[in-house]
């Protein structure tokens, strides 16, 4: 990959708009990507062989993995690719969802969540996201689902601290508290990280879910050390009809990134800048054009 604008001879477009590219695609080596990390379900037809061929192709130092593609690929399989590609796992996405009501699902998501802290320390992964989970089953108890996450919590984080793995609390966009997180606010999951130690549990921000809120720059700085995953993608207007697609590559969307990358900067964090986008389209455009869409955008709309 050259940094001509072209890719495979064609002039280079950015995806899925089909419109051209506003500069040339940057080179392997660039240091404008030396924080830039590839989250593995923006291209999510590409498995962990292909996923880690692409940063190395492109030269993206970082990647973060999905536990369904790690365990297509085999953990130790997945493992040694990152670690013969020089790359670093930012994440491991995901555990959590842990507000079930009765005995039997709680402990079922207890255990499923000791297996995701082992594969994310075999992945020497930079942390294990945590969707907390939505409201279970007909419940409307709101509060009594939270104090559960709280509760699950209090069991795996001395699991977590024997295995060397940061647990990182994403709070969500409020439309999703229904039926994935029941934390919507970055200051919600600060409040609930900070009854552990910071190597233990912090939180991840997600340009998508914490860009409306109006005290986010104000929680970045507070949460400061607790800061170990920053994810960026665009909030499309309008929403699709399945709002968990409605993530865009950015400059697609509403957010303006520096604000909140400048504030994450200022707390503190100099971790990886991951790309995570969920969009139909983008999941059905060439997983390599992509990549040169999301690195240009990353440059333009992000740094």
């Amino acid at each position: 990959m050259s940094g001509t604008g072209h890719e495979g001879g064609r002039p280079a477009v950015d995806v899925p708009s089909g419109r051209p590219a506003s500069i040339e695609t940057p080179a392997p080596g660039d240091p404008r990507l030396s924080r830039l990390s590839l989250n593995q379900w923006t291209t999510r037809r590409f498995g962990v062989a292909e996923a880690v061929d692409g940063c190395a192709r492109f030269g993206i130092p970082a990647i973060g993995l999905w536990r369904q593609q790690v365990a297509e690929q085999g953990l130790a399989a997945s493992a040694k690719l990152v670690r013969d590609a020089g790359l670093r796992v930012s994440s491991l996405c995901r555990g959590g969802f842990l507000t079930a009501g009765d005995p039997a699902g709680a402990a079922s998501a207890l255990d499923d969540n000791r297996r995701a802290i082992d594969e994310a320390a075999t992945l020497d992964a930079d942390c294990l996201v945590l969707v907390v989970g939505g409201l279970p089953g007909d419940s409307r108890d709101l509060a009594g689902a939270r104090a559960r996450v709280g509760e699950a919590l209090d069991e795996l984080v001395p699991y977590a601290l024997e295995s060397g793995v940061r647990l990182a609390l994403e709070p969500l966009h409020p439309m999703y508290c229904a039926d994935r997180a029941v934390l919507s606010t970055l200051g919600q999951a600060v409040d609930l990280a900070s009854r552990w130690p910071v190597e233990a549990v912090g939180v991840v921000v997600d340009t998508f879910h914490v860009w409306w809120d109006p005290e986010v720059l104000d929680q970045i700085a507070r949460a400061g050390e607790r800061i170990t995953s920053f994810q960026v993608c665009d909030f499309l207007v309008p929403l699709p009809a399945d709002v968990l697609l409605g993530r865009g590559m950015m400059g697609d969307g509403v957010i303006d990134f520096r604000p909140l990358r400048s504030a994450v900067d200022a707390a503190g964090y100099a971790g990886p800048i991951e790309v995570e986008i969920f969009n139909a389209d983008v999941w059905a455009a060439d997983g390599h054009d992509v990549i040169a869409t999301l690195i240009r955008r990353y440059v333009t709309e992000v740094l």
